[in-house]
């Protein structure tokens, strides 16, 4: 029985060990450059705006959300399939006269994934 094999496999242990320490020193090498090159990076940022320089509200007070329903456009009446964008193009829709909001179903808002059980 011949144990040359074993002498071999010792042999290359030694350059596993020192192969997996190489390359823990240069995994900790460049996670220690990338940390210096935040650092210089952030230093070359502007300065934080002081609780002086921040944003305030306007002098009417806060903006609030105007709501208003919209008429649909009329679409025209065509023998071939028409696209969106032959439709109306980028306009927008009119403003309808009555503030009573459209419902598609009694106790629906018409839109899906209302978390309601939806009309049965």
């Amino acid at each position: 029985m011949s144990t040359e094999w074993v002498h071999f496999a010792a042999g290359g242990s030694a350059l596993v060990g020192l192969w997996s320490v190489i390359m823990g020193v240069l995994v900790v090498a460049l996670l220690g450059g990338a940390f210096w090159m935040g650092n210089r990076v952030r230093g070359r940022e502007p300065r934080r705006p002081s609780p002086q320089e921040q944003p305030r509200l306007p002098e009417g007070g806060a903006v609030h959300e105007e709501q208003h329903n919209l008429e649909p456009d009329e679409i025209p009446k065509s023998e071939l399939r028409l696209t969106p964008y032959q439709v109306h193009g980028n306009l927008g829709s009119r403003t309808t006269t009555t503030k009573q909001r459209p419902r598609w179903s009694k106790g629906g808002s018409g839109s899906f994934g209302s978390g309601g059980l939806g009309a049965h």
